[in-house]
């Protein structure tokens, strides 16, 4: 099966938006595209998937294991035309200094060519040694080809191209010129989501791919693509067992929250679940269902909203203390809080929770998070499986003098959490934590989380 990886020299060098754009264009051509994002992340996902059509899939060394990785490509490309995984910062970076879990090693488990994105502000003759370098550094890397990105103009695409055809055999695929409309708005997690931005998403999207159909050339792009052998597959998974009754979960998604990674939730509906979506912002209360699931986003943006919604307020509240079973993560556990503040600004949410969010300048947890859970969880055991696990945290808020008397259903080995040595506050039967759990490497949250409907509906 076709497929290329793109990567950097460094963060910030424009490969999402190429990737939207190539996505959306190739889309055009009537290629079916299945977009891969390494790492944890929520918000370029959300971007790629619009521009695909297809759910864009995380691949992740501290969640997943080798084997799992690549059986979860391979088996995402079924029906697929090419697959294009965008990497996370610069090619070669790693905290490791053999470079363990760097985007290069992801390429070269997945036999994907690299085509580099190169930010060439300021740069000229000095693309070359760039390249040249990186060929060197690791030659068992197939680095297929390079696109210059912010280019200047006509004439700094000459001296570029012509310093590249000089002294490299790198082929050079594009040059998309600097302009202001390709940019998608930052926030301190990186871009604005998607889902946020209403129906100007699609008009970003279609502007785009317009700048990238013209500037890079698709045809040679996909002869590069097509040389590569297909990656072995893997037997399908298990079809989902059919239950007479399936457990009804609400789940919270509008432009508050939307972080969800969408094989957990083809996880929960393969556990036995039907996941109803509901607007915590727009909608009077929750729909009739068994338990929430109210993942992450960006509240602070919309606490306002949220706060003049007392109908759903109450309605969440309401819920939690008869005894309705929540999971709730990061955006979703700062709704579940009496309020949020942010500078001057404070709102009132659902008050499930005793305690305020303070939101902050700088993060208060960010990176790979390794959870260890206590007696406290609720959640049943289905497997004698490690209570070790590893998820992610990415927050710039923390809750203000935490009861002293809550549970916690995690205790934190390595990361921030609640507050540095507890995450998962567990409530009734809600569980709320700064963590992002997901359904790989043997954690089977969906799973348990349905076990535990059940077990609460009787």
């Amino acid at each position: 099966m076709p497929h290329l990886y793109l990567s950097a020299a460094h963060k910030s060098s424009g490969k999402t938006t190429l990737s939207i754009g190539l996505c959306r264009e190739l889309g055009r051509l009537g290629r079916r595209v299945q977009p891969f994002k390494k790492g944890p992340d929520y918000i370029d996902p959300l971007w790629l998937t619009q521009a695909a059509g297809r759910a864009c899939l995380n691949l992740d060394y501290h969640t997943m294991s080798e084997a799992e990785i690549r059986a979860s490509f391979a088996q995402a490309l079924t029906g697929a035309d090419l697959g294009l995984i965008e990497g996370n910062v610069g090619l070669f970076d790693s905290v490791d200094v053999q470079g363990a879990h760097s985007n290069a090693q992801l390429a070269k488990l997945l036999g994907a060519p690299v085509l580099l994105i190169i930010d060439v502000q300021g740069m000229t003759r000095g693309i070359a040694p760039l390249l040249l370098g990186y060929q060197a550094f690791d030659p068992d890397l197939s680095i297929a080809g390079v696109i210059f990105n912010r280019v200047g103009g006509s004439r700094h695409e000459a001296n570029l191209r012509l310093a590249v055809e000089h002294y490299t055999d790198v082929p050079v695929l594009g040059a998309v010129h600097r302009e202001p409309e390709l940019r998608i708005e930052e926030r301190h997690l990186g871009l604005m989501p998607s889902n946020e931005t209403g129906g100007q998403a699609e008009v970003r999207i279609e502007r785009i791919r317009q700048r990238i159909a013209a500037q890079v050339d698709i045809i040679r792009l996909l002869d590069l693509a097509e040389a590569v052998p297909a990656p072995a597959q893997s037997p399908p998974p298990p079809k989902a067992t059919v239950l007479a009754r399936p457990v009804r979960i609400g789940l919270a998604q509008d432009e508050a929250f939307g972080f969800y990674y969408p094989d957990d939730l083809q996880a929960l509906y393969h556990a036995g679940a039907e996941l109803i979506t509901f607007s915590p912002i727009a909608d009077p209360e929750p729909p009739a269902v068994d338990a929430l699931f109210i993942g992450g986003g960006f509240p602070e943006y919309r606490m306002r909203e949220l706060g003049a919604n007392r109908s759903m307020r109450q309605a969440v509240r309401d819920f939690a203390e008869s005894g309705g079973p929540i999971y709730a993560e990061c955006g979703g556990l700062m709704y579940l809080c009496r309020g949020l503040r942010w500078g001057h600004a404070y709102s009132p949410l659902s008050g499930v929770l005793a305690a305020d969010v303070l939101l902050h300048e700088r993060p208060q947890g960010r990176g790979y998070v390794r959870l260890r859970e206590t007696p406290a969880l609720p959640w049943p055991r289905l497997s004698e499986a490690s209570t070790e696990l590893c998820a992610h945290e990415f927050h710039h808020s923390s809750i203000q003098d935490p009861d002293p008397n809550w549970v916690y259903g995690f205790e934190v080995l390595r990361g921030a959490g609640i507050n540095g040595k507890q995450d998962g506050i567990v409530y009734k039967n809600l569980v709320a934590g700064y963590a992002h759990l997901r359904h790989v490497g043997g954690v089977a949250w969906p799973e348990r989380f349905v076990a535990h409907v059940r077990r609460c509906r009787g």
